[in-house]
């Protein structure tokens, strides 16, 4: 094995093979030491050291290269990049119904939906669309009516024709992309940060201008790698934490 040496790995049977085998050897990348080697071990031999086959260790390498972590060349090997960063964002598995449950709950009052231009951060996701539907909505506590949190949902066209907003006021947009537009989802992808209330989120939520919100954005990707839905949902900070639970055994 080349000088890069990575850690050991317990498995746990409950995760997929190939994500615990990414994120224990993303561990490794980004604390390796200053004059680590730069060459990684061979497929064989880093499937051999973890004791998993070379077709889940590609996948889990295919997932780091997508990170921008590694670089991975013909005949010459695989390489951990030069600028790797620390900070890279740690990708946690969950599922669509959990998704589902974590949107559920609250008293939900639709305020509208239109088509919009493709513009600003949505560029990212709809390169080739030059329009979406947006769905807005403003969620209440069921029990004190205090709101909560608001959500602008943008969707694909050919989607969107399928969602009413009697289904929003009753389901989550995954729930109604899933069981009623016959969406075929294969992942989301989940970021939350904190940001300061803008005045329409101030205004909505009842909350002073510039307090703090977890800022939710949930890319929804159909089984052909398409991004169907861009949801960005803003929470008071007051009312709302962000928790992972890690199971270690």
């Amino acid at each position: 094995m080349t000088a890069f040496a990575p850690d050991s790995l317990v498995l746990n049977r409950k995760l997929p093979l190939w994500y615990q085998v990414s994120q224990s050897l993303r561990a490794s990348i980004l604390g390796r030491t200053p004059d680590a080697s730069l060459r990684l071990p061979t497929e064989e031999q880093l499937a051999g050291h973890y004791g998993v086959s070379v077709l889940t260790m590609r996948q889990a390498l295919k997932e780091l290269e997508g990170e921008g972590l590694i670089s991975r060349h013909r005949r010459r090997g695989t390489f951990i990049e030069p600028g790797a960063r620390r900070g890279a964002p740690v990708r946690l598995l969950g599922s669509v119904d959990a998704i589902v449950a974590q949107q559920s709950g609250d008293r939900t009052t639709v305020l509208g939906h239109g088509r919009t231009a493709v513009s600003g951060e949505l560029l990212a996701h709809f390169p080739d669309t030059p329009e979406v539907v947006t769905f807005r909505r403003l969620r209440h506590d069921r029990e004190s009516g205090e709101p909560t949190n608001w959500a602008e949902n943008a969707v694909l066209p050919r989607f969107a024709a399928s969602v009413e907003a009697a289904d929003l006021e009753r389901w989550p947009m995954t729930k109604v992309l899933r069981d009623v537009a016959g969406v075929r989802i294969s992942r989301i992808t989940d970021t939350v940060e904190a940001r300061l209330a803008d005045p329409e989120t101030a205004e909505l939520l009842k909350v002073p201008l510039l307090s703090p919100i977890l800022h939710y954005t949930g890319v929804t990707y159909d089984e052909d790698g398409r991004v169907v839905d861009v949801a960005r949902i803003r929470y008071r900070g007051d009312r709302f934490s962000f928790t992972v639970t890690v199971d270690a055994h």
